[in-house]
């Protein structure tokens, strides 16, 4: 697995790498992490190799535009090479592992990003980068994978025609399926009161200053409502979160938990009642599964990801991007106990078709097919050779 970032950075794709690689390992199968980071960071788990890198800020990122040799080295031995983003780490998967096979799974909306942290550059000139980026990244690969038809035709909107496999982000549900709440009292709520949960980054491209000022309406209407952010991001951003939160006169009514230990994660989903995201960047959003295993009705926004994983009505509600909109779906969502019970079970069930025990074993049948077919190439003279060059030139 090739990640430009990797733990203790906190994303839905460390979380992807993270669970496909336990449940490889459960499989009998040896896998690797290769990312870029702080060579004195301590992992708590086997078979992660870093590389120095540049920390970008507080963001927990690490830029670098090679591996150190014995990264490499040890990369060249590898079987399957699993590539999670298409810039740092995606370059030099093509540039190491030219007869190893590549898998790329596209996890992010680059186009939304580039928005939502370039606000000055042109929406033409960030598509139009990517139209001439990503046709030939994949071209370059053996595989590519969308974790949702959304995102699929997404890539075909940046001109990728090659084959691409809808293959869904497994999730580890058992915990959440199991989970027992914690209990009310001790954050200071009444089990009558309605508590709305968002789980995942503070970041920019989640949108939560609709989310913030859709609920502002929400409490001034129904005074015991409540909401829980959950998790943590850069400092910067967070601060104007909070200041968001003041200016809106909902110090008492919003909670900012800040990081919180992934394994509490089922328990304090389970103690609430609905899960609300604003965000229209996910392709496949694990929080929302997550949310959905633990019971929880979601109130999103119909986008790619989000629209792919909520069935409006039934898992929950999706609305278009307007504030009135989104604020109208989720009161009748706070209003109505009987929808909210009703959604519950649905969402409980529906998220059992992300289980990771399915979806890795599609992965593991992928990776076995490339391996079969890459065997021939790899005992070629004339790569042999190659990697003997560059072992000299590097």
């Amino acid at each position: 697995m090739m990640v430009d970032s990797y733990k203790p950075y906190v994303s839905g794709i460390t979380n992807y790498v993270d669970i496909n690689k336990r449940y490889f390992e459960l499989a009998g199968h040896d896998v690797y992490v290769f990312t870029f980071g702080n060579l004195d960071y301590e992992d708590g788990e086997k078979n992660v190799v870093r590389s120095r890198g540049v920390p970008l800020a507080d963001s927990g990122f690490y830029l670098s535009m090679r591996y150190s040799r014995a990264a490499r080295k040890l990369l060249q031995t590898m079987d399957v090479i699993h590539v999670q983003h298409p810039f740092l780490s995606g370059r030099l998967a093509l540039r190491y592992c030219r007869d190893i096979p590549i898998v790329y799974t596209n996890h992010t909306r680059y186009d939304l990003y580039a928005q939502a942290y370039l606000p000055m550059m042109p929406e033409e000139m960030s598509q139009g980068l990517l139209q001439a980026y990503m046709p030939s990244f994949c071209n370059a690969v053996d595989l590519v994978i969308a974790p949702s038809k959304g995102m699929k035709k997404i890539l075909r909107q940046l001109n990728v025609e090659r084959d691409i496999e809808v293959v869904p982000n497994g999730v580890d549900l058992k915990d959440f399926l199991t989970a027992q709440p914690l209990p009310r009292a001790q954050f200071g709520y009444k089990q009558d009161d309605i508590l709305l949960v968002y789980a995942g980054r503070i970041a920019l491209e989640k949108n939560l200053p609709l989310l913030l000022r859709s609920f502002a309406g929400i409490a001034e209407a129904l005074p015991q409502t409540h909401l829980l952010l959950l998790g943590s991001g850069v400092q910067m951003y967070e601060e104007e979160i909070r200041s968001l939160v003041g200016e809106l006169n909902l110090s008492e009514r919003v909670r900012l938990t800040g990081r919180i230990a992934y394994d509490q994660l089922p328990a304090y989903l389970s103690m609430c009642d609905i899960f609300v995201t604003a965000s229209v960047t996910e392709v496949h959003p694990l929080s929302v599964i997550e949310a959905m295993g633990a019971g929880l009705p979601v109130m999103g926004i119909q986008s790619v990801g989000v629209g792919d994983t909520v069935q409006d009505g039934i898992t929950g509600f999706l609305s278009t991007h307007e504030l009135s909109a989104y604020t109208a779906k989720l009161t009748r969502l706070c209003l109505d106990p009987g929808l909210r019970a009703q959604m519950s079970v649905s969402a409980r069930e529906a998220s059992t078709a992300y289980d990771i025990e399915r979806v890795s074993a599609i992965l593991l049948k992928n990776y076995e097919e490339l391996a079969k077919e890459s065997k021939p190439r790899k005992g070629n003279w004339s790569i042999r050779l190659r990697r003997l060059l560059e072992s000299f030139s590097e």
